[in-house]
């Protein structure tokens, strides 16, 4: 039997290629994001009430000058793209609970648990930057937030009140996850057999997070995007010709 992998996953293949291809970026500004960094700012892009084009987040989120060739963009973005489709799929899929295989849980490292299982040499090596290592979600919480940042416009609670406070809730949860994780560390994010490095607490902020980027999706999809109100402008007359260039007076045309 062929194995699949679920709908919330990126493919290994894919992952390793994302990877090295962001080192690469890496070698070249070290401005490059950590792909956790970028998982959540593409979740954000789902979400988003506009489709935000290759060229306009690229700008955001990397130096395009930065790619090696043509080749390497159409790489990324090709890598990009079908991670993208995934996570909209499942997004869009009918789940109950988040263990559901169709459920979208993003590619997240337990950073931590990485440092943890470091001989003490090593931690010690590393200085103060073992102090500093972010909670479990927090750099995705922060890529997600980042394209919130860049487009607010597009994060504007909608009119309809029941929508706003569905809005207003879920980008609280995701902004909580940005916060550290203080403790107590009682469990592991992938295995009981780990060491544990987060509390209940987070994990339950966690799932919440990701309910609330169901919420997003599903609250900007039914609204859909936003349409600029067009206003009559005041020095035309029914009876002149329309400014929008159809030829037909006002009355007949944008002011029927």
């Amino acid at each position: 039997m062929t194995e699949t992998t679920p709908a919330h996953e990126p493919a290994d293949a894919d992952l390793t290629a994302m990877e090295d291809l962001l080192d690469d970026l890496r070698t070249r500004s070290e401005e490059v994001p950590q792909w956790e960094f970028c998982e959540g700012f593409l979740a954000a892009l789902v979400c988003c009430r506009r489709a935000i084009g290759a060229d306009e987040f690229l700008e955001v989120l990397l130096d395009p000058e930065g790619f090696a060739d043509p080749a390497q963009r159409a790489a990324f973005l090709a890598l990009w793209q079908r991670r993208y489709d995934a996570v909209r799929a499942a997004l869009a899929a009918d789940v109950q609970e988040l263990s559901d295989e169709a459920a979208y849980h993003p590619d997240l490292v337990d950073v931590r648990g990485a440092v943890l299982a470091l001989s003490e040499a090593e931690r010690a090596a590393m200085g103060d930057a073992a102090q500093e290592i972010p909670a479990f979600a927090q750099v995705w919480a922060l890529g997600f937030m980042y394209a919130v940042e860049n487009w607010p416009q597009e994060w504007v609670a909608p009119r309809d009140k029941e929508a706003a406070r569905a809005v207003e809730a879920a980008m609280a949860a995701i902004v909580a996850l940005t916060e550290d994780d203080p403790g107590p560390w009682e469990l592991a994010p992938f295995s009981d057999d780990d060491a544990p490095t987060m509390s209940q607490a987070r994990m339950d902020a966690f799932a919440q997070a990701i309910w609330a980027v169901y919420d997003l999706f599903d609250v900007w999809r039914s609204l859909g995007p936003r349409v600029e109100t067009v206003r009559k402008d005041s020095d035309v007359g029914r009876n002149d010709v329309c400014p929008c260039g159809s030829g037909k007076k006002y009355k007949k045309c944008c002011g029927a």
